[in-house]
């Protein structure tokens, strides 16, 4: 082949940036408000809350798919569910007066709870917050503004129909509700407090359950937490259609080289 045969060839076959980016996309992390923020690795959360915190323990029950996280009080554990997924519950936390008295309070965590919100509720765990509820109903509106206060300073909207409460954002991504007829003593594990943030309040993409005697600092730090917290989500961006074209458009066709007169004998 002559030099002109050799250079058309290698401009036919060698790979270009139009073969590998058509369907290209592009992964990035960005800063949203702290409910609307990734799950993160609840697994991993799991793993570093026991290594930070030597007063907890760990026990794997016979069902291998839950692990119990139990505080050297034997006053407060934790069962973690491995298995669950999404809106299911992956923590069930349970608080007693005592080692051998009855439930004094309980909270489900779902599983695709924020990063963020989840991290502010195993620190206060961690750093002993979580013994001041008291024993009876505990919804008083001392507490109800101790809670909600964060929400109320940063402009969420509060709507009342009967018994029922209503503190969202302003698009109604997020909220907090409360039941106040969900009172304890009952012998039942009403649920009176629920943290959440989805498209609507009934199709919530994560939920925080909580019943009556949850302590109001617990929930106050959660609250906290949605209400001025940022995290990050990771989405991915596409070329636009302009790009897409340009990325996928064909080479123009090689005019053939010259043929040299050695080619024609």
């Amino acid at each position: 082949m002559t030099d002109a045969e050799h250079q058309a060839a290698q401009t036919q076959t060698a790979p270009t940036s139009c073969d590998t980016t058509s369907n290209a996309t592009v992964p990035a992390l960005e800063g949203v408000p702290a409910y609307a923020a990734d799950p993160g690795d609840h697994e991993a959360m799991l793993d570093g809350f026991f290594t930070e915190n030597g007063d907890w323990e760990k026990y794997r029950t016979w069902d291998d798919n839950t692990t119990i996280a139990s505080h050297e009080s034997l006053t407060l554990r934790a069962l973690f569910d491995h298995d669950a997924q999404s809106r299911d519950p992956k923590w069930t936390i349970a608080a007693y007066e005592t080692p051998v008295s009855g439930l004094l309070w309980q909270m489900t965590v779902a599983a695709a709870t924020p990063a963020p919100v989840l991290s502010s509720l195993l620190a206060v765990l961690a750093a002993g917050g979580a013994w001041d509820a008291a024993i009876g109903n505990s919804i008083t509106p001392r507490m109800i503004a101790q809670v909600t206060r964060p929400l109320t300073d940063a402009g969420w909207r509060h709507t009342t129909h009967g018994q029922h409460s209503l503190w969202q954002t302003p698009p109604g991504d997020a909220g907090i509700t409360l039941d106040s007829s969900a009172v304890s003593g009952t012998g039942m594990e009403l649920t009176a407090w629920t943290l959440w943030a989805g498209p609507t309040v009934g199709r919530p993409t994560w939920a925080i359950d909580a019943t009556a005697d949850t302590p109001a600092g617990l929930l106050a730090h959660l609250a906290e937490e949605i209400a001025h917290g940022i995290g990050t989500r990771r989405t991915v961006s596409r070329p636009g259609p302009a790009a897409s074209r340009q990325h996928t458009a064909a080479l123009p066709p090689t005019a053939p080289p010259p043929r040299s007169s050695a080619s024609l004998r």
